[in-house]
């Protein structure tokens, strides 16, 4: 597979190396490059030697002196510059094969990728890992990792993940943790399957593996209306929601007398879905799992309350102005937007999008579609409307490929994406 370029930072080495887009990356200390983790290993050191295939057909041989660790300023054609590793597990709660047909191909594809879950977060199982992968884990440092256990419980696991192969996760989370490499975990909670006892013995078995395995998150299973031949499961409801906030909540206090961390954290939704306060700011700590939307809510209002008095009196952009969101987020943006116009002379309309498209048990944003925005907005005449980032990709596309353009051009309005953050939402809506 070619290292082709696409992209060269401004400012950076490569800009000064007069490097461009097109040009082919042949090899790192005369070293071929494997992939992006091989690529980063070898460039890691004071002195690098690049060979790189200019579109000409030119070789240069470059010899770059540098800080140590200091990035060269590439950005590849293929981000892992390699095939993804493809996941071979048939998980019961797998949202894939949730999925409806037509979506284009890449929603459809599972991965279980050390590589991806080091560059983005994504969390892997582990089960689909030769040996000579997890020893590459440990020479290149590979961390922090995002591990997806579940269950601690061997058989357990093997019948959620539908993969027979035996591996003790435990061991092999000590392997990891052994070689210096930080491990952030999740448990997908599927009512009657592995939660009650058996997910206080999964937190207390991971527990026992901290420092090195640094928080777990507890995160509800997603069901879809497209389950159609698949294993029936339990959505969790509003007492089901309580009974785990509670069992963790006092697991948590538990916990941090033992090893000064909360260690186990719970998501926002099963608070919402419980209809329970969220906990203190101070109860997420360093927000470790926040890419995995734990705390996401709480951090959110606090930025708000923390910033809104910087803001007082300020020249909104509009006089009008609409937050987009889904079901779960609506109470805590409603909230938000009741502070905010206390402070702003501007009118807030907060709209909560029923998922019509994956089925009402999907609350969260980040699984909204712009089909069904539209459906639900075309009658109402919203003007200035915000949708957060999680519901589009890095191209500005939603799930079912509807581009903001194609909201605007529908509503009639602007759309505009905020971050999911405070200061960017206030920033966005003021002069």
């Amino acid at each position: 597979m070619k290292n082709i370029i696409v992209k060269v930072l401004k400012n950076s080495i490569a800009e000064e190396l007069e490097l461009e887009p097109g040009d082919e990356l042949i090899s790192v200390n005369n070293c071929s490059i494997k992939d992006y983790i091989d690529y980063k290993y070898q460039i890691s050191d004071d002195f690098v030697l690049f060979e790189i295939k200019k579109q000409n057909g030119e070789i240069w041989e470059l010899e770059i002196e540098k800080e140590y660790d200091e990035d060269i300023g590439i950005v590849f054609e293929n981000p892992l510059m390699d095939n993804i590793k493809v996941c071979s597990n048939k998980c019961i709660f797998c949202f894939i094969d949730q999925m409806p047909k037509g979506m284009r191909k890449t929603l459809y594809l599972k991965d279980d990728d050390t590589r991806l879950s080091f560059l983005y977060g994504n969390f892997i199982t582990l089960t689909n890992l030769t040996e000579d992968e997890i020893d590459r884990i440990v020479k290149y440092r590979i961390s922090p990792i995002k591990v997806s256990v579940h269950t601690t419980d061997s058989e357990l696991r093997k019948y959620m993940m539908g993969n027979d192969k035996d591996i003790n996760i435990l061991e092999y989370l000590k392997k990891l943790i052994d070689a210096g490499i930080t491990v952030d975990c999740q448990i997908v909670l599927v009512r009657d399957v592995n939660d009650k006892e058996q997910l206080s013995k999964t937190i207390n078995d991971l527990s026992s593996l901290h420092p090195g395995l640094r928080s777990v998150a507890v995160v509800p299973v997603g069901l879809t209306k497209f389950r159609e031949r698949l294993l029936e499961l339990k959505p969790f409801d509003m007492e089901s929601s309580t009974d785990v906030v509670r069992q963790i909540t006092e697991i948590q206090k538990k916990l941090l007398k033992k090893l000064g961390t909360r260690f186990i954290f719970i998501a926002d939704e099963f608070y919402i879905q419980g209809g329970n306060d969220f906990p203190s700011y101070e109860s997420y700590e360093d927000f470790d799992q926040l890419e995995n939307g734990i705390g996401m809510c709480r951090l959110f209002k606090q930025q708000i309350e923390d910033l809104i008095g910087e803001y007082e009196g300020s020249e909104p952009v509009a006089e009008e102005i609409t937050f987009v969101t889904g079901v779960a987020a609506y109470e805590l943006l409603t909230e938000i937007s009741e502070k905010i116009m206390k402070s702003i002379p501007v009118k807030i309309n907060v709209v909560k999008i029923k998922n019509n498209f994956f089925g009402e048990r999907i609350t969260v944003s980040g699984l909204t579609t712009g089909k069904d925005i539209i459906e639900q907005l075309k009658d109402n005449n919203y003007k200035n409307i915000i949708i957060p980032k999680n519901m589009i990709n890095d191209n500005n596309v939603m799930l079912d490929d509807l581009t903001i353009e194609d909201l605007e051009r529908e509503l009639n309005t602007e759309v505009t994406v905020c971050e999911v953050d405070g200061a960017s939402l206030l920033n966005l809506i003021t002069r």
